[in-house]
C-alpha cells in the first residue's frame, strides 16, 4: 500500500512536470485600464489556481470561525457528538 501511494504521487508529479514543459510559450494577460502581464502559460495557470485557492479559503473563513466559536462554547457537545449514531447517516456538509 505504501509503495502504491508513492507510485501515484510520482505519476501525478511527472504528469504535472510534463504539462509545465509543454506549456512554456509566453502568453499575454490583459487586465483593466490597459495593463498587460506577459508570462509563461504554466505560470499563468499556477497563478490562477493559487488565486482561486486563496479566494476559496477567504470565503470559507467565516464558517470556520463560527464553528470554532460554537465548539469552544460547548466543548462536551462537540466531543460526544455522533457516538450513538450510525456514522453512515451523519452529514458533514459536503
Amino acid at each position: 500500500m505504501k509503495y502504491l501511494m508513492w507510485l501515484l504521487k510520482a505519476a501525478i508529479f511527472f504528469t504535472l512536470f510534463a504539462f509545465a514543459l509543454n506549456n512554456q510559450q509566453t502568453v499575454a494577460v490583459h487586465f483593466f485600464f490597459g495593463t498587460l502581464w506577459q508570462a509563461p502559460l504554466v505560470l499563468v495557470v499556477l497563478a490562477t489556481f493559487a488565486c482561486g485557492l486563496a479566494l476559496g479559503v477567504f470565503v470559507m473563513m467565516p464558517r470556520w470561525w463560527k464553528k470554532r466559536k460554537s465548539a469552544s462554547r460547548h466543548p462536551f457537545a462537540a466531543s460526544t457528538h455522533g457516538t450513538d449514531e450510525n456514522p453512515a447517516t451523519l452529514h458533514h456538509g459536503i
